[in-house]
């Protein structure tokens, strides 16, 4: 699995997977959206001896047409029920990202389609979201090895944008300068131009004078005894029989040190990074006959009887290839200017909200004392009232009124005081 990090072509595919049955952890991060998924689904397949033996036994047909998919039904109930959840986990997963991206871009409330988003997703059977299947397994190596088609010419664009980012900025810096700044700042790059390119001789990577001198001074051997096959199994270091991307670009480590030094100014280490690519690319193209990502040790040797193998050459490293046009970096600094205007476009529009929310603050806050002091003032009222004199009934005799004789004529009566 560890081909499968930077797999390109569909063949790789059958490379990438048999690594399963090697135990070769996938180590390294791919860059995919669903790494972590593909390596866990790696991780339970690995534990079934019925799915690593067929796995062994594949060839890159039966991993393209989907048969070795197809045993994932014999798998055990065990790793079934880890790969339903596995399925079930990612699921839930997506859904949470969906809901917010669309939180961040809708209204409230606002009934979302998951069925229809999830579609969009193709490293899973999204009508079925509860148990791993056949398919799932299908979709996810095809998956897998389409969007890793592209991993090289993602990484070529992204440092070209990074190299015009680069310049973008220095040529901003200088408009910033008066003239007499302008020209020693300008002095001070070219000398560090020319600095970076004071430098050995680069070796075109994959030629006998590149390994040879990874066999004199890595390896330690007499450089007059230099032997391709003895070389190719020095290098195989987890014998496989095969050199995968590592391996092959940890043959390049010498070349580079020639060229870039982290505690120099002058020497840019993505630089360094898109450069041990390049060498890779490089020697998979006159290499790597079958394109699936390993060089086995026939095509090795091969590739040691072609007569550039022995042009004694140079290579020519980044700082001297025309990674971008003034034309691109032209293009590139309008759509900077009308990013930059856009965010300013949202400032603006966040700073108005800003202030409107401030005056809702203030309108709310002066409605709010107005309703305390009705409060209070309401309050005070009831106080006052409960203070004043009560008024009382009091019991008072009256002298009795003049009655007829022979009867009494006493009356009380209810005085109010």
């Amino acid at each position: 699995w560890r081909a499968l990090q930077r797999t390109r072509e569909t063949e790789a595919g059958c490379g990438l997977l048999k690594k399963i049955a090697e135990n070769s952890p996938l180590a390294h991060d791919t860059g995919l959206y669903y790494h972590r998924y593909l390596q866990e689904v790696i991780n339970v397949l690995e534990t079934d001896s019925h799915f690593r033996e067929k796995l062994q036994a594949a060839n890159a047909e039966d991993i393209k047409s989907g048969k070795l998919s197809k045993e994932l039904d014999f798998v055990s109930h065990h790793v079934r029920t880890k790969l339903d959840e596995l399925k079930r986990q990612e699921v839930s997963r997506l859904r949470m990202l969906l809901k917010a991206k669309m939180d961040a871009t809708m209204e409230q409330n606002v009934q979302i389609d998951h069925l229809g988003l999830l579609k969009q997703f193709e490293h899973l059977d999204p009508q079925n979201q509860h148990t791993f299947e056949a398919r799932d397994l299908e979709l996810l190596i095809q998956a897998a090895t389409k969007d890793l088609e592209n991993y090289d010419a993602a990484h070529h664009e992204e440092f070209k944008r990074y190299e015009m980012l680069k310049e973008h900025e220095r040529r901003e810096y200088l408009k910033s300068l008066d003239e007499e700044k302008r020209r020693e700042e300008e002095a001070r790059f070219q000398e560090l131009r020319q600095k970076h390119k004071e430098h050995p001789k680069i070796n075109v990577p994959g030629s006998r004078d590149q390994l040879k001198e990874v066999w004199e001074e890595t390896d330690g051997l007499d450089p007059s005894e230099f032997n391709p096959k003895t070389f190719f199994k020095l290098h195989d270091t987890n014998s496989d029989g095969v050199l995968d991307e590592q391996e092959l670009e940890a043959l390049f480590t010498k070349e580079l040190e020639k060229v870039y030094d982290p505690r120099n100014e002058e020497d840019d280490m993505l630089e360094m990074e898109e450069e041990r690519l390049r060498m890779r690319e490089h020697v998979m193209k006159n290499v790597d006959l079958n394109q699936d990502r390993l060089v086995t040790l026939e095509e090795f040797l091969k590739s040691t009887e072609k007569k550039e193998f022995n042009e004694a050459g140079g290579w020519e490293t980044v700082d001297e290839t025309q990674v971008y046009s003034e034309a691109e970096l032209q293009r590139f600094e309008a759509e900077l200017a009308a990013q930059e205007a856009e965010l300013g476009r949202r400032a603006e529009q966040l700073k108005r909200q800003h202030q409107d929310l401030q005056e809702q603050q203030v309108r709310l806050d002066a409605q709010k004392k107005e309703y305390q002091q009705a409060v209070l003032h309401m309050e005070q009222r009831k106080t006052q009232q409960g203070e004043a004199p009560a008024e009382e009934l009091k019991f008072q005799a009256q002298a009795p009124h003049a009655a007829p004789a022979g009867k009494m004529a006493v009356q009380d009566s209810w005085v109010l005081s």
